[in-house]
């Protein structure tokens, strides 16, 4: 959804959400992983900072520390926690979990420096893996895609790195970054226009379908109008 809203070629994709964190890249018939988390992921670890501080979920804990960020002023070290290509969350979390109560307490800071602080951390790290994945295959192009990836600071982060390569930047606001029906009107577009389809009375529908994993889906198998691959 995100090559087709946006007409990116062949991107290193960062793929953030509240249930994944993965930098991935089309290669041989298949997107491969070149990097992911190694516990839980960035959505996840924003969703679970915003309870601790209070922070409301209207319209979303990742938005509401969007927000409070901005006038953050005072940086607090974290732990920054890149593996090679991979990324760690939960370190981050348990610090700031544990930080958080003293600090605020003590007036040493703001729940505003707080979110300011998890967000520089969380970001430079995902900018770091997806600067290695575009060395590595020599892309020249970067899309990030998922409900996280609707962040402007992270965006902004990006552009920086992405720029400083000579490369571009494509990403999308959350009406496509945040679950929608047109995913899933796309996806079975490219389907219909390939020639697979399924009788009314041999469909089925589950709100707790188990996805395939990012790597094992031959994407060579459906293609749509104008070369589109699913």
């Amino acid at each position: 959804m995100g090559r087709f809203v946006t007409g990116a070629n062949n991107p290193v994709v960062l793929y953030v959400s509240g249930g994944n964190t993965q930098v991935i890249a089309y290669a041989d018939r298949r997107y491969q992983i070149f990097g992911e988390t190694l516990d839980i992921a960035v959505g996840n670890c924003l969703d679970r900072f915003a309870r601790v501080v209070g922070l409301s979920n209207d319209p979303s804990p990742g938005y509401n520390i969007e927000q409070r960020a901005k006038s953050g002023k005072k940086f607090i070290e974290l732990p920054y926690a890149v593996k090679g290509m991979d990324v760690s969350f939960s370190g981050i979390l348990s610090a700031i979990e544990s930080l958080a109560g003293d600090l605020l307490a003590r007036g040493e800071c703001t729940v505003d420096d707080l979110c300011f602080s998890l967000q520089e951390t969380l970001y430079a790290m995902l900018v770091e893996v997806t600067e290695r994945a575009m060395a590595h295959i020599g892309a020249n192009e970067v899309l990030i895609v998922g409900g996280v990836g609707s962040n402007e600071r992270l965006q902004d982060m990006m552009r920086d790195m992405v720029d400083d390569r000579g490369g571009k930047l494509y990403a999308t606001d959350e009406r496509y970054c945040i679950d929608n029906g047109l995913m899933i009107a796309q996806a079975g577009l490219l389907m219909f226009e390939s020639g697979q389809t399924t009788p009314l009375g041999d469909s089925w529908c589950t709100q707790r379908y188990a996805m395939f994993a990012t790597d094992e889906a031959d994407f060579h198998k459906v293609v749509g109008r104008d070369g589109w691959a699913f």
